[in-house]
């Protein structure tokens, strides 16, 4: 292309950069192998930086496609790409600004086989533009591996930071734990709901079960399985009767609402009157709680609070009557919807769909004495919406740019962890900066970490929720294999419990994976033995055995023992809807103007002035 009249041509451009860095560092960026993990918001403008900043070489990876709602802040993208690879897209584009560059776009996984320690090695430096903790600890693993540079980075709406990770240097990405992410017990979700994240999850839940694809795991009909039900209820011969609203055997949502062609005023009344009577029967449940009160469908409260000055019509409280008649409009919006194309997906962006959620969470939050939700607040929560800011993006990727200029020169003594904060914390400055903490040596990724303790049942867990749900979920890993040593007459031996093989993995899911612990000689004090041998990574797991762990999970990682019965009692000291502090002295719950931030942004710590070292703030 020729160059606009009256701008650089590249000839010109270059001789800039390089007076503006010096002849040496130019021609480093020049030979520099870059790689680029995520082409979105980050990404997009980091893209631009690189090009216009002399950089030549770059690989560029990402799994997402291009959505309509990426073009207000995506800029390498435009309408009529919308479907298509971001990563690709973006090549095209970037070349627009400096045609001689050598692009390479990847549409994939980076944690894809293929993309193994070999491929890490090729490069001089690799810049995180991540959106998921996942793929962020599985970079910091393979940049550890390979010894390559690596620079992380995140936004959060004005929040931002960049934090350079050299190996012996600095510390990594997993040097400092993370907040375990925000999971609701389904028993909770089900049956005994406190606060209104509850009942928007129930709400999803549910409809997913009517319009989507059903999942019997996440059935919002009442469960009276709950062990904290179990009592008079769970006596057949004994108190109370059930009531014509207890099934007689468990059918599901899906069932029961096909069955009743999707009416919805006989859902409306199954949901929010008999399925609370089914729960109220549920004596147990209520011994140290507030009661739910079903709702009476012939008299709805009907006192919708007003517009305010300066506010969206969203961001207003429907009544209980209004929030009646929007879930009876969207049921029969959505059922047409999906006769004519089939199950549905729920979007935060579709209007039915969003009403529906609103309306089914405001009415179930009336029935359980929760405040309730604006559809503003309700859309953020659901949609675990964090607001996308371009110029954060801007900012923290031209901050990217200037870390990434260091650690090409080696001069890892001037490297800063940078954060962005929304409000000026030290001296009046938005931006702070902090000399990197050193490795922590007990990091399980760069240090040598003692083994981590993990309490559960070793006689009711199976071998592939230890895999799935430990060590692959939680702590990331790829391609675990699991080894520990038995005790046996002569000493003790070496036993295989889980292959990294892959010609293995079928067979080991189907005989392997449904064994408990405990019949594969798994005892209390275990010491389990992981390794991926594709991220490079060693640690050791302590089994801690407990009849009963915390809140009923499967496990607790961390020291410490705690029962479920210990757990239920601090949980039943006060009432509910009382703790959340929203209950008048009539008896009516009273609405919350305030989103709870922590359903919708994670941080690591509270302070809103980063700090250095261990205590700090990190936008994930």
């Amino acid at each position: 292309r020729r160059p606009l009249q009256g701008c650089l041509g590249m000839a010109e451009r270059s001789s800039c950069t390089a007076d503006v860095l010096g002849t040496e560092l130019h021609q480093a960026v020049q030979n520099c192998r870059t790689l680029l993990v995520g082409a979105g918001g980050i990404g997009c403008e980091l893209l631009k930086n690189l090009a216009t900043s002399g950089f030549k070489t770059i690989h560029v990876i990402d799994l997402d496609t291009i959505d309509v709602t990426n073009l207000n802040r995506q800029f390498l993208f435009q309408k009529q790409h919308v479907g298509q690879s971001k990563a690709k897209v973006a090549r095209e584009s970037t070349l627009r600004f400096n045609p001689n560059m050598d692009i390479v776009a990847h549409h994939a996984s980076i944690m894809s086989p293929e993309y193994g320690l070999q491929f890490f090695e090729g490069f001089d430096i690799v810049i995180n533009a991540l959106d998921n903790i996942a793929a962020r600890n599985h970079v910091n693993r393979m940049c550890f591996a390979a010894g390559v540079p690596l620079i992380e980075s995140g936004t959060a709406g004005y929040l931002g930071q960049v934090q350079p990770i050299v190996k012996g240097v600095t510390e990594c990405y997993e040097c400092q734990p993370k907040p375990p992410q925000k999971v609701h017990p389904v028993c909770t979700i089900r049956n005994t709901p406190s606060v209104p994240i509850h009942c928007i999850v129930w709400a999803k839940h549910l409809f997913n079960q009517l319009f989507g694809e059903a999942d019997s795991e996440n059935d919002v009909a009442p469960d009276t399985n709950d062990p904290a039900a179990k009592g008079d209820a769970a006596k057949d011969g004994e108190g109370q009767q059930p009531t014509s609203a207890e099934p007689a055997a468990r059918q599901t949502t899906r069932q029961w609402v096909e069955a009743n062609n999707y009416d919805a005023d006989k859902l409306l009344k199954k949901l929010f009157h008999d399925d609370i009577l089914t729960l109220l029967s549920m004596d147990n449940l209520w011994k140290k709680r507030t009661p739910p009160v079903p709702l009476c469908l012939e008299d709805l409260p009907d006192s919708a609070a007003p517009v305010e000055a300066g506010q969206l019509p969203d961001q207003r409280l429907w009544s209980i009557k209004e929030s009646a008649k929007v879930f009876r409009d969207s049921v029969v919006q959505l059922k047409k919807t999906m006769d004519e194309l089939g199950e549905l997906r729920w979007d935060k962006d579709d209007a039915p769909a969003m009403d529906f959620v609103t309306a089914a969470s405001n009415l179930r939050c009336n029935s359980f004495h929760i405040p309730y939700k604006s559809r503003f607040d309700t859309k953020s929560m659901a949609g675990n919406i964090i607001p996308a800011i371009a110029t954060t993006n801007a900012i923290i990727a031209g901050l990217i740019v200037m870390e990434a200029f260091k650690v090409i020169r080696k001069a890892y003594a001037e490297c800063r962890m940078v954060y962005l904060s929304r409000k000026a914390a030290v001296r009046g400055r938005l931006l702070t900066a902090g000399v990197p903490s050193k490795p922590n040596p007990k990091c399980h990724v760069c240090g040598s970490a003692p083994p981590i303790d993990i309490t559960l049942n070793v006689n009711k867990v199976t071998v592939g929720t230890v895999v799935d749900e430990v060590i692959k979920k939680h702590f990331g890993l790829v391609a675990p294999g699991v080894s520990f040593m038995r005790k046996t007459e002569g000493g003790s031996s070496a036993v295989e419990l889980v292959s990294a093989d892959e010609e293995d993995m079928e067979m080991q899911v189907a005989k392997v994976f449904p064994s408990i612990l405990s019949t594969k000689g798994v005892i209390d004090g275990t010491t389990l033995h992981i390794v991926d041998d594709q991220q490079k990574i060693q640690f050791d797991l302590r089994i801690r055995h407990a009849e009963e762990v915390k809140g009923g999970a499967d496990f607790l990682i961390g020291a410490g023992e705690v029962t479920a019965q210990a757990e239920e009692e601090e949980k039943m000291e006060k009432p509910a809807a009382a703790a959340n502090g929203h209950q008048a002295s009539d008896g009516k719950a009273k609405h919350d103007s305030h989103a709870n931030g922590n359903d919708t942004i994670e941080l690591i710590d509270d302070d809103d002035a980063p700090q250095t070292g261990a205590k700090r703030q990190r936008v994930e």
